[in-house]
């Protein structure tokens, strides 16, 4: 087996699996390993040299965005993709299941089992996870100026952010339009899921599957900002209860429309700024990629 492994560690985990490691494993398992490293700006490049070596599997081997960052140009291919969870949450391995260690995930890699899941997209942007308008994207961008011009560590900053950015309490007027229905919202975040997330008193959004062909979307029941603020506190304690905090939509497809020129959009963590009308669709079994032998699919 032939495989190309993209790397980047500026992922959370860097101390404890490395470019050295991840090769060791691979060729003590069986295969060829060929290293495309990334320091954080030329991921894209990384990837694209991966894939001109046309290896039997392309690895990502880093965090939810660098996953996230590969798939945008391997869905484009029929080369599946495996995954080496080397990020802070690892939410998309945990999502499929996947081992979290280094030798558990090599194993998956090397059987070789191949397996269709969908993927998300928002005005042709692709996303693995999860996307967001409204009170989150200005979080993350408030938190990456303040670690930028203060350097506080990630949680502290993302803490901080969250203070500043609520106190303000912003809302966003959208226009929600599909196939099904259209509606109007004054609300202070739109969450949209690749995949239907559930969220209950012992489980923190996570998804049961990622080959239902569709996408959640979701808006808090919550009003006002001292609404809001518990709604916060709920996610903290892991109290959040999906019936009564949220309410939730299935579609395949759907546009947001706001009265504005531009909107902050998070993808998989990252905030662009896109023009609307925002046009979010799923690509149904768009990534192929390799599971545990096991795992028929992602456990319905």
């Amino acid at each position: 087996m032939r495989v190309a492994v993209v790397t980047n560690f500026k992922a959370g985990a860097a101390n404890r699996i490395t470019p050295d490691s991840i090769r060791a494993a691979l060729q003590a398992a069986g295969a060829q390993c060929e290293l495309c490293e990334s320091h954080g700006p030329d991921l894209l490049d990384a990837t694209r040299r991966a894939i001109a070596h046309r290896p039997d599997a392309i690895v990502a081997a880093g965090g939810d965005g660098t996953i996230s960052s590969v798939v945008s140009l391997l869905i484009e291919t029929d080369i599946p993709l495996g995954i080496i969870p080397a990020g802070t949450l690892n939410h998309f391995a945990k999502d499929l299941r996947l081992p979290l260690d280094l030798d558990g995930a090599v194993r998956v890699i090397t059987a070789q089992q191949i397996h269709a899941v969908d993927v998300g997209a928002v005005n042709g942007r692709i996303f693995i996870n999860n996307s967001s308008i409204g009170i989150y994207p200005q979080i993350v961008q408030k938190r990456d100026e303040i670690r930028q011009r203060l350097g506080r560590n990630k949680w502290i900053a993302m803490l901080m952010a969250f203070l500043n950015v609520f106190k303000r309490y912003p809302t966003i007027n959208v226009r929600i339009d599909s196939d099904h229905l259209a509606f109007k919202r004054d609300t202070p975040f739109v969450f949209i899921g690749n995949n239907r997330y559930e969220f209950s008193l012992n489980m923190m959004g996570k998804r049961p599957t990622l080959d239902r062909h569709v996408l959640s979307v979701y808006f808090t029941n919550r009003t006002g900002r001292f609404g809001l603020f518990r709604l916060a506190l709920r996610a903290v304690l892991g109290h959040l209860n999906q019936d009564k905090d949220f309410q939730s939509l299935d579609v395949e497809e759907f546009w947001i429309d706001a009265n504005r020129p531009q909107l902050r959009v998070a993808l998989d963590g990252e905030v662009l700024r896109l023009v609307p009308p925002l046009h979010y669709q799923t690509r149904p079994s768009a990534l192929k990629v390799l599971l545990p032998p096991s795992e028929p699919s992602p456990a319905p």
